[in-house]
């Protein structure tokens, strides 16, 4: 066993220790706004329940370790003390990846990321219409832990306002954990599926990934492709050229006939099928060959 005093650690590596020991981790979705009404939205997993009546959830959108500059979240609940809390399913997990992506301030992730917003009913900020769900919350207190790269800020929330889509419920009116289908957060690119057990899902691009929004309108409407899929799509900085397509089709008798078919349904299917394989790039190469 080693044992280590946390000041010997660069920030990076002790940031590492923890999330991979501390795991896994729920994540608060958080969907806040600032006082000119921007909307912002962004995963955290330094998130849990911390009390029942008061009904208390506790979030920290820490302080970026590389530069020390402050999260658009901490700084909208400091200016507008109201934030929803969406609860993350698998089905959703890959557009709250991208949604993680440090967008400019002022961009609207629900759009960047393909969510839908719905109104809140009690706050100020929207809900996620995908999460199975939703609570609404008054800020009560933010609490800063320090002042260099890497602190926390606990933003202490009270729950005003539940939405469950009953869906996830079981015949006693409990949430069905396998029906809810959670997923964590541990350390690296790992995540948890609570029915299932672990799985990767790639850090967003540090250049900006272009954004469900960005997508062509066929691929956002398929009725194929996911939400899952198109967050995959939609991180990438730039669409493969004209050369890279047929290069790749042409070297296949099964993409050369689908793109000659230009069935719709059956190249998404295949693209689908590169996606499920993490294959983003050849996704893009089969979606983009048709004719």
């Amino acid at each position: 066993m080693i044992s280590i005093e946390p000041h010997e650690l660069s920030t990076g590596k002790l940031h590492g220790y923890l999330l991979g020991a501390v795991a896994p981790r729920p994540i608060c979705f958080a969907s806040t706004v600032d006082k000119e009404g921007n909307v912002n939205l962004s995963p955290f997993s330094f998130f849990n329940v911390f009390s029942a009546r008061p009904p208390i959830l506790v979030f920290s959108p820490a302080r970026r370790g590389r530069d020390n500059t402050t999260k658009h979240t901490y700084e909208n609940v400091l200016e507008v003390p109201e934030v929803v809390i969406n609860i993350v399913s698998f089905e959703m997990v890959q557009q709250v990846s991208l949604s993680s992506t440090e967008y400019a301030k002022g961009v609207n992730e629900f759009t960047k990321a393909g969510f839908t917003e719905i109104p809140s009913e009690l706050v100020k900020p929207p809900r996620v219409a995908e999460a199975p769900v939703q609570l609404e919350c008054k800020v009560n207190d933010v609490i800063k832990l320090g002042t260099e790269g890497g602190a926390g800020n606990l933003v202490i929330c009270e729950v005003v306002k539940i939405h469950i889509k009953e869906e996830i419920l079981s015949e006693d009116g409990s949430i069905d954990p396998f029906k809810i289908d959670t997923v964590s957060r541990l350390g690296g690119n790992w995540y948890s599926r609570a029915k299932e057990g672990l799985f990767e899902v790639p850090k967003p691009l540090t250049t900006l990934g272009m954004g469900v929004d960005s997508l062509p309108e066929e691929i956002r409407r398929s009725k194929v492709l996911t939400g899952n899929d198109l967050g995959m799509l939609g991180n990438v900085e730039n669409f493969p050229n004209s050369e890279e397509i047929n290069t790749f089709i042409n070297e296949s008798d099964e993409l050369k006939w689908l793109r000659d078919e230009g069935n719709v349904l059956e190249i998404h299917k295949k693209a689908q099928d590169f996606l499920c394989e993490g294959k983003i790039e050849e996704a893009w190469k089969v979606l983009l060959s048709r004719k």
